[in-house]
Formats: C-alpha cells, sequence, structure tokens
C-alpha cells in the first residue's frame, strides 16, 4: 500500500481499538514521541488483542509469535500529554504467520499520525519451531482481517 493510501486510512479501517496516554518520557529532545515509542506501541495493542481475543496467555502458552519484520511511516507529529488511539487490524493472516497492521491517532482525530505493522510467526514455546495457529488465535485474528474489519 502506497503512503497516500496508508495516510487515507480512517478509524473505519481497523477492528480493535486501544487507548493509550502518553508519557512525559515518551517524548524525545525534540519534543515529540520518539520513533522508538511507536514499536512499543504496536506491541501493546497487537498483544492486548492476542490476550482478551485470541487466547494467548504471555507466560504460559505453548506457541508464541515472534516479530520477523516490522515498519512504520511518519505522517504528523505527536507529543506528550495526547491521548492516543491504537487501532489494529490484520493485513494477512497464514496458518502459522499474521500480519498486523497499525494506525496511530490522536484522540478525536480521524487522520491517523503514524501507520505500521509487522509479522509474527507462530512458534512453539521450547523447540521455537514453527507451528500453525491455535484455533483460537486464527479465529481471534480472522476477525480482523481487513475485508472484517470495517463490518465491527
Amino acid at each position: 500500500m502506497s503512503q497516500n493510501n496508508l495516510k487515507a486510512l480512517g478509524r473505519v479501517d481497523f477492528g480493535y481499538t486501544l487507548s493509550y496516554r502518553t508519557r512525559w518520557s515518551d517524548n524525545d529532545q525534540y519534543s515529540h514521541i520518539n520513533n522508538s515509542i511507536y514499536y512499543h506501541l504496536f506491541d501493546s495493542v497487537v498483544n492486548t488483542y492476542l490476550i482478551e481475543c485470541c487466547g494467548q496467555n504471555p507466560q504460559a502458552s505453548p506457541l508464541i509469535g515472534l516479530v520477523v519484520s516490522s515498519w512504520c511511516q511518519f505522517f504528523a507529529p505527536l507529543s506528550f500529554p495526547d491521548i492516543l488511539d491504537l487501532c489494529l487490524r490484520v493485513k494477512r493472516l497464514g496458518s502459522s504467520s499474521v500480519t498486523y497492521e497499525i494506525g496511530v491517532f490522536k484522540q478525536g482525530s480521524n487522520s491517523p499520525a503514524a501507520v505500521g505493522g509487522y509479522t509474527h510467526v507462530f512458534v512453539d514455546r521450547e523447540s521455537r519451531k514453527g507451528s500453525a495457529m491455535l484455533f483460537a488465535t486464527r479465529n481471534g485474528l480472522r476477525a480482523l482481517l481487513m475485508s472484517n474489519a470495517s463490518k465491527l
């Protein structure tokens, strides 16, 4: 998807939202949220969804998701004390992998300040060998597939 298409995404394009109150320590010396913080935000919304809607337990689930690629496009600066809405959807769902897309919106805005994402490959917790997702995980993620996101 081109940068212009990403910038045109709205909240309706995502199926799950998590609010985040920025912290003073999120800002960098230029008084905006540091680029590295966005990846913390992505992890927060994805893992909250996996726990709440997919039956994942970070300490006990037999399968874990490992990040194999990530990206982010920035459109507008954000800064403490902004309140953000982290909006999640699934771009691609395979048998053992999932690609997420996250829109970062300043609360009250329908234009994303940033859009990014990453791909998880699910592996056995102990052996670290790839494995097909558990039914509950796959079923929960299916609800966020891009074609389904606007229906939620």
